[in-house]
């Protein structure tokens, strides 16, 4: 059902594609038909949830109503459309600007509507100041015109400079993003050097002060509301496992506790594919004394133990150890695995690494440097098959070995790029350029090794890893406002812009096809191509509003050929997606980058690791059958980090246990880590009716004093 929703939401979205203005247009009957079919599978996604949710509940979701609300404008606006196409008056398709509700209002999409409660509940914070910064702006801009209105001065085009109230606080707007900066100030500056005074003064009240102030603003408060959805989420999660806990209960002595027969039930009815040594891991882990029951603490943290993926590692001899035992434990074999195993075998490879960055830098015409490139690769081959000696083959090249994986691929890279270098320079005949570029491609990516031998590059990598899904949060919010403002840009601005062929050098092409851009900074950049004719290149002008430099010379393009109020478009975009979303961006990249960066586990990730570290985490292959666990085995994560854990686990043979690689974690769990922690693990917390009307101002302390605040 969520693969066909998601699949009808693409089909509605990519409508814009096939509609007029259209990159690759269909008549109207066939677009009508395919957007009648999404709505139709809309409604009845919608129809299945009123059947599968109480009929209080579902009247009472917001997203069904705005569902059915935007479904039945869509088909209004599409049957008014239609009936006027079928007199030939064209009019204005806007419920397309509507269809990115499908995309928020589903509930497979919590995320995206998470980020859009983030927003809306950081508007009001953030409102003040936008006030305040528009009141300074107008107070400059006022102080312009007197400064400069009657000086007679002009731009360089020849216009009057600074003499329209309106176009000085544009003028301003823009220089506050510094994208027309010096140019604004170059007639005042040219007139008097101190009129550059105003401008400096300008900059750092609006541009540093006033946006550094947006940031902190939109930082504090998304941070703020954010934490209180997480504590919400926490609580009633926490309030649900005693609700369980109370049911399961029995009184052994003083206390109440759940017997280890009924912890193990639930545990499977929750999981049914745990394994059993698995389940024995966390029963060792909850029933801390050995006695035979689990107590209310230890059970609430049930759930968290069980969304903690622990992975199970093949403990096995090396293959040449069980072929040529007495040549890979003879002493010269044992010191070449001690050689490997220790750090300056990696520092000399280092060193290695960045000689050969020098040596790829040079000119590879000189014969000794095409000599050069043969010794390096041979020395990174040497190092793969050092280490494929001293560890074991499929344990370091298991699934979750990514670092292995990335080292010898690229080595192989290099490998095949050095080879068909040669080859193409033997055949003097074989000059593809494309050819060439690969293979000069594939031969600068062994630098990237460096990130593989330094443990801080490695680290900052994983984290972005970590981080990865949680930025794809964010492209699906970019998509909606884009998609919003390129409709609207398409309806307000098709066909006033128009691109020709370079070779074409008729007045209308340097003129991009209307004459108003004449003598325009628009037409003399050659910006024809940034244009709203299909919804491809709307993206691609709003890509470039995002950036920011020279946006307002389409602005002002684009208000020659259609009204000067044209310029709100651009400047309602530049706040929602520039101040707003952007800075939101930022703000959770600065916190998740914080958590994945900083803290190394979770409180109940350390104590797991921690029982596993006093516990061993050995499994016996001939006992596996009855699911116990061994004692007094290593637990170190790696595998490759030295050798007292291979001696340790020479003496054993069979699985071993270890928390698996974090780059795997959800968007949830991650926002989870952020503050959860926080709360301590003997709060249960208010009650169920409290909890669902937690608001923000909650999260922090009424009264605050140095401590609490700290």
């Amino acid at each position: 059902m969520q693969v066909a929703i998601y699949f009808f939401i693409c089909v509605d979205l990519s409508l814009a594609l096939f509609e007029e203005p259209a990159l690759f247009p269909l008549p109207f009957l066939a677009t009508s038909i395919a957007e009648v079919l999404c709505l139709t599978a809309f409604f009845g996604r919608l129809v299945h949830f009123a059947k599968v949710t109480p009929q209080m509940v579902f009247w009472k979701d917001t997203k069904n109503i705005c569902i059915m609300v935007t479904i039945v404008l869509t088909l209004f606006d599409l049957i008014i459309y239609g009936s006027l196409e079928a007199v030939n008056i064209h009019s204005i398709r806007w419920s397309r600007a509507l269809r990115p509700v499908f995309l928020i209002n589903f509930p497979e999409s919590r995320q995206i509507r998470r980020t859009f409660r983030s927003i809306r509940n950081t508007l009001p914070d953030i409102l003040y100041v936008f006030l305040l910064f528009v009141f300074s702006v107008l107070i400059f801009s006022l102080m312009a015109l007197k400064l400069f209105g009657d000086r007679g001065l002009q731009t360089v085009e020849g216009l009057p400079y600074f003499t329209n109230i309106l176009d000085i606080a544009f003028e301003l707007y823009v220089l506050v993003t510094t994208a027309n900066s010096p140019d604004v100030m170059m007639p005042a500056y040219n007139f008097n050097w101190w009129y550059s005074l105003y401008f400096i003064t300008y900059i750092i009240i609006n541009t540093y002060i006033f946006m550094s102030v947006f940031l902190a603003v939109v930082y504090n408060n998304y941070r703020k509301h954010l934490k209180n959805e997480i504590r919400k989420l926490a609580y009633l999660k926490r309030h649900k496992m005693i609700e369980a806990f109370n049911i399961l209960k029995v009184k052994v002595g003083t206390e109440f506790v759940v017997t280890e027969a009924r912890w193990k039930q639930l545990a499977r009815i929750v999981m049914p594919h745990i394994s059993g040594p698995h389940l024995e891991l966390l029963l060792r882990i909850s029933d801390e004394g050995q006695k035979g029951h689990v107590d209310k603490m230890n059970f609430i943290r049930l759930a968290d133990l069980l969304n903690i993926q622990v992975v199970t590692i093949n403990i096995k001899r090396h293959p040449l150890e069980d072929w040529m035992p007495r040549v890979y434990q003879s002493s010269a074999s044992l010191l070449v695995q001690r050689m490997v195993r220790h750090r300056i075998f990696v520092w000399v490879y280092d060193v290695i690494i960045l000689i050969n960055a020098i040596f790829i830098a040079l000119d590879e015409k000189n014969p000794f440097i095409s000599y050069a490139e043969w010794l390096f690769l041979s020395l990174y081959i040497i190092e793969i098959l050092l280490k494929l000696y001293t560890y074991e083959p499929r344990a370091y090249f298991g699934r979750k070995q990514f670092w292995n994986w990335f080292d010898t691929l690229i080595i192989i890279a290099a490998l095949v790029a050095t080879v068909a270098n040669t080859t193409i320079q033997s055949a003097r005949k074989y000059n593809s350029q494309q050819i060439l570029d690969i293979v000069l491609i594939l031969r600068i990516l062994r630098l990237l090794r460096i990130i593989v031998s330094i443990q801080r590059f490695r680290l900052i990598v994983t984290t972005l890893i970590n981080i990865g899904p949680t930025i794809l949060t964010f492209g699906g919010l970019v998509l909606v406002v884009y998609y919003v403002f390129a409709i609207i840009g398409m309806e307000a601005f098709h066909g006033k812009v128009q691109f020709f062929d370079p070779n074409f050098t008729t007045p209308n092409a340097l003129v991009c096809g209307n004459p108003a851009l004449k003598d325009s900074a628009f037409a003399r950049e050659r910006y024809c191509k940034n244009n709203f004719n299909d919804l491809a290149s709307s993206f691609i002008v709003l890509m470039e509003l995002t950036v920011v430099n020279q946006w307002h010379v389409l602005a002002g393009g684009f208000a020659l050929v259609t009204h000067q109020a044209a310029k709100l478009y651009f400047i309602g975009f530049h706040v929602v997606v520039v101040i707003l979303i952007v800075n939101i961006f930022i703000a959770f990249i600065l916190e998740a980058f914080f958590v994945a960066y900083s803290l190394e586990k979770s409180e109940v990730e350390t104590a797991i690791e921690k029982k596993i570290q006093e516990l061993g985490v050995g499994i016996q292959e001939e006992e596996m059958q009855d699911g116990k666990l061994v004692d007094n085995m290593d637990a170190k994560d790696g595998g490759f980090s030295g050798d007292n854990g291979d001696n340790k686990r020479k003496a054993l043979k069979g699985l071993y246990f270890r928390i698996a690689s974090k780059k795997y974690r959800t968007v949830d769990a991650l926002l989870q880590q952020m503050f959860e922690s926080e709360i301590a693990p003997e709060d249960e917390g208010p009650s169920l009716d409290e909890i669902l009307n937690f608001s923000a101002g909650d999260v922090y302390p009424k009264n605050p004093n140095f401590e609490n605040s700290a």
